[in-house]
């Protein structure tokens, strides 16, 4: 089905993924061993999610100016040192509160720009190899559900028979394969093209300004092509923020979708579950417990990547917003750990479709000039909402302990839900590729 190119790029993004899903699950039980504070934690969380902002609006300015290979290359790159720094420093000063926002923040200059390198890459890869967007995405979703199980899986095995920060270095190990893999992608595939109309305009600009000149008399040099990085960043998040937000309705839902679905996870998975696995001595279970999710969610990826035409995309959209409400409603009660296993599993099948279909009108209808702004601004955000969530958990944990935290979070995803079923942008969804702007 996917060859050459496409092939190099999914493995990249899975070596990528298994590392970041196995720090996922290590690193907040790390933070609460070392910390003892589940307020702290979600302090952590909140306090490294303003740099992870940044990061993220000036990665956009970055890959609108310079190769997305190149920029993905050395993201994995910095996410991989941070990792490793994280044994290094806990071996030989003892990690610390200090110690843990250091290290989040330089994990932060790689992380966000090397998503946002990485989802831009994704749809130039799929062109080059004149491969189906939608079933690339659908695909791409399916290899990071496979990924999400045995991340986890591996994490909570680590876990089990060696330090929980020495699984650390597996991470920083998964980032450098990642790194080499993307290095064969070929150059142009990361290369910036300029649609016609900002072409168009270009020449335009040009055109006026040698107009201008009198006649005998030299031009002036020049402006720099780059501003500075400052308000090339600025730039970067009002053009990504008009491109999310201000022009298309269908996009503007969706990612608010996502940020509310990210907000709710982001609290769950992030904080409320390892600190009710911590309290019961069994903080490996956090891995199998997002295993089993990643399990459900490769079935329903696939399953959608296989049927996507078999249903409309309302129809697909409905299904699965309604089987993750019921989902996370069981999740939140924290019943028995094998109910709770079969709740994160059926979440991750309805979920899969969701997001496959999600993540498919993110990438078909933003231009390719605009991409980079459009999804170093995405990921920036995204980065934000998940660690907020993670805040207010730890809030609510200290405020009305684990089962208050699981309730109001349950009541939060069924006002998510409820919002998205009636929202009018999202009731048709046919035929709307591209389509409806302005609306």
């Amino acid at each position: 089905m996917f060859k050459g190119a496409v092939l190099r790029y999914l493995l990249s993004d899975a070596l990528s993924l298994i590392g970041n899903s196995i720090a996922g699950v290590v690193l907040p039980l790390v933070l609460l061993a070392r910390t003892g504070d589940v307020l702290a934690a979600g302090s952590l969380a909140l306090i490294c999610a303003v740099p992870q902002f940044v990061c993220g609006v000036v990665g956009g300015a970055v890959l609108d100016r310079v190769n997305r290979r190149t920029v993905s290359v050395v993201a994995d790159l910095i996410s991989a040192a941070s990792c490793a720094l994280l044994p290094v420093v806990d071996e030989v000063w003892g990690l610390s509160f200090g110690w843990f926002v250091v290290l989040g923040l330089l994990g932060a200059v790689g992380d966000v720009p090397g998503m946002s390198a990485r989802d831009a890459l994704l749809p130039s890869v799929c062109e080059r190899e004149r491969a189906d967007l939608q079933r690339f995405v659908g695909a791409s979703q399916s290899l990071g559900a496979l990924v999400n199980i045995v991340g986890p899986a591996v994490a909570a095995l680590l876990i089990g028979f060696m330090d929980d920060v020495d699984a650390l270095w597996i991470t920083a190990a998964f980032s450098c394969g990642a790194a080499l893999v993307t290095l064969t992608l070929p150059r142009s595939v990361g290369e910036v093209s300029l649609s016609n109309d900002a072409t168009a305009a270009c020449n335009g600009d040009m055109t006026r300004d040698a107009a201008s000149v009198p006649a005998g008399v030299d031009a002036a040099p020049a402006a720099p092509k780059k501003a500075g990085m400052l308000a090339a960043a600025k730039s970067v998040l009002v053009d990504g923020l008009s491109a999310l937000f201000a022009t298309d309705s269908l996009l503007r839902a969706s990612t608010l979708l996502s940020f509310g679905i990210t907000m709710v996870m982001g609290s769950l998975q992030g904080i409320v579950l390892p600190a009710y696995f911590t309290q019961l001595g069994r903080p490996e279970a956090v891995g199998y417990v997002v295993s089993a999710m990643g399990a459900g969610l490769l079935v329903g990826s696939t399953a959608y990547t296989a049927l996507a035409h078999v249903m409309s995309r309302r129809r697909w959209l409905v299904v699965s917003l309604l089987g993750m409400a019921a989902s996370v409603c069981v999740l939140g009660q924290f019943p028995a750990l094998p109910v709770l296993l079969a709740a994160a599993a059926v979440l991750g099948l309805f979920a899969g479709p969701a997001s496959a279909l999600l993540g498919f009108f993110a990438f078909d209808r933003v231009p390719d000039d605009r991409r980079g702004s459009a999804m170093g601004t995405l990921n920036a955000l995204y980065l934000v909402v998940a660690p907020a969530g993670a805040f207010v958990g730890s809030v609510l944990i200290s405020a009305a302990q684990i089962g208050g935290a699981g309730l109001v979070l349950t009541g939060a995803w069924v006002v998510v839900t409820a919002l998205a079923l009636i929202a009018k942008p999202l009731r048709h969804l046919d035929g709307e590729a591209k389509a409806s702007l302005a609306d």
